[in-house]
């Protein structure tokens, strides 16, 4: 081959190249509408089983799990979008506790709820589905529901805490942040409080938006596919270490909450215009809510009686439960506080993360108000 027939080969070449790439990014429009699309393909719920909860890890070679910010990627790898079955569907939305830190699928809530048997009133079978994904945020919860919502649940259960209540912190999710249209779209649909504005949002460049851009995520993509056959042959979805660092219980005299000192926790800096709109989301599409004040942990040792844990001072996770309580006493949803509902000793290596036997304790308290609920369906 003579050096003109080899400079026009690479000259074809780079011009395929630079127009593939315009055309991903004319395809992959600012609110990554190209890369949702592929999202939705998946080899899940078809060559490999679909997983029991939404992917997240940092340490795939031994979680077969992989994090990443495609909403439609994450859900097309749930076992909530297969072929739908004759069940009554429960939608546990939340945090690490809910999704289950340190537990195996069928030692977490939803697993645990299924494991009790429950029937609706029409004799079908009561299905929870685990929804949650770590990192406390109610509006993190917000956009996971605007898209479980289009699988058909049955009920909706939300288990909150203080913690995913400021509002200052709504933003700081990298879920959040790399999803900005469709969390400016709930900011102008529900009149949020959160500035649509935010320099957190990231909003991807033309550039950012082509092939070569966008290499990461079409990386996790893969990797996450790629994943799904050590999942369905083991298992596993999170390394279980032999040991961890247990959650603390004896602490300095701290009265602060973030940078609130006693009595000052004003309403205005949490986020109750979030819970709200998930409320309103799931009620507009006739799907009733439970919201859950999940368990925390209860020290019993040094300065306990300033601090349940290292999260919350006493008098501001008091100052929470009174305003959660009157807030949603006018029975918009319905509210089960089970803060208290979990020995202490039945919490691992956090403040809100349980044991196996102390999931058991959360969702045989939770069980009758999911069973009263589904009666009124």
């Amino acid at each position: 081959m003579n050096r003109c027939s080899l400079a026009r080969i690479l000259a074809k070449t780079l011009a395929w190249f630079v127009l593939f790439n315009a055309l991903f990014a004319w395809a992959n429009t600012p609110d990554n509408a190209g890369v949702a699309a592929l999202g939705q393909l998946s080899l899940y719920n078809a060559l490999w089983p679909g997983r029991l909860r939404l992917p997240y890890g940092d340490d795939p070679s031994r979680a077969y799990n992989v994090s990443l910010y495609s909403l439609e990627a994450m859900f097309a790898s749930h076992v909530v979008s297969g072929r739908p079955s004759a069940e009554f569907r429960v939608f546990l939305i939340g945090d690490s506790a809910t999704w289950g830190w340190l537990l195996r699928n069928e030692e977490t809530l939803a697993g645990q709820l299924n494991a009790l048997g429950l029937r609706a009133p029409d004799g079908r079978p009561v299905r929870a589905y685990n929804l949650g994904y770590p990192i406390m945020s109610l509006t993190k919860d917000l956009l996971i529901l605007r898209h479980a919502l289009r699988h058909q649940p049955d009920l909706v259960v939300w288990l909150v805490t203080l913690e995913s209540f400021p509002s200052e912190a709504q933003l700081d999710h990298p879920i959040v942040r790399h999803n900005a249209p469709a969390v400016r779209a709930m900011i102008a649909d529900y009149a949020l409080r959160a500035d649509p504005n935010d320099p957190r949002f990231v909003t991807p460049t033309l550039l950012e938006r082509t092939l070569v851009g966008q290499r990461r995520a079409l990386a996790d993509w893969l990797r996450l596919q790629a994943y799904g056959a050590l999942w369905g042959a083991t298992g596993i979805d999170q390394h279980y270490p032999e040991r961890y660092e247990p959650a603390q219980r004896d602490f300095d005299a701290d009265l602060r909450f973030r940078q609130f000192t006693p009595p000052e926790l004003p309403k205005s800096a949490l986020a109750f215009d979030a819970l709200d709109a998930g409320i309103r989301m799931a009620t507009e599409a006739g799907i009733p809510v439970l919201i859950v004040n999940e368990p925390i942990l209860i020290s019993q040792g040094r300065n306990s009686h300033l601090r349940y844990n290292a999260l919350y001072p006493r008098w501001a996770y008091d100052a929470y439960r009174a305003m959660l309580r009157a807030h949603l006493a006018q029975g918009q949803a319905r509210y089960l506080d089970a803060w208290d509902s979990v020995p202490q000793a039945e919490f691992t290596n956090s403040a809100v993360h349980l044991t196996p036997r102390g999931v058991r304790l959360l969702a045989e308290a939770i069980a009758p108000a999911i069973a009263d609920l589904t009666a009124r369906r």
